[in-house]
């Protein structure tokens, strides 16, 4: 059974600005590396749209980082990447 919108607005439109949280322990330093691992995919981060928020403890931390996708396939890759990085819980 195939499924369609009517309207085009639906969804995920490529290309397209995208953002994507990573959490994880606080002490893996994403701030720093989640920008490293998007460069390497050669996807471009705005420096101006990341944010980092730690946890009330202080153990985790949640970075924000917003960039351009021009595919499905790029958006999973950056998934898929920064979910095999070490100190990564998950990623949204």
């Amino acid at each position: 059974m195939d499924i369609h919108s009517d309207n085009p607005d639906h969804g995920f439109q490529f290309p397209g600005d995208f953002e994507l949280s990573a959490m994880g322990a606080a002490e893996a330093q994403l701030h720093q590396r989640i920008p490293q691992v998007m460069a390497e995919l050669g996807l471009v981060v705005d420096p101006d749209a990341t944010r980092s928020r730690p946890s009330s403890k202080g153990t985790y931390v949640s970075v924000t980082v917003r960039f351009r996708a021009r595919s499905r396939e790029e958006l999973d890759a950056a998934h898929e990447a920064l979910r095999a990085l070490p100190g990564v819980k998950w990623t949204l």
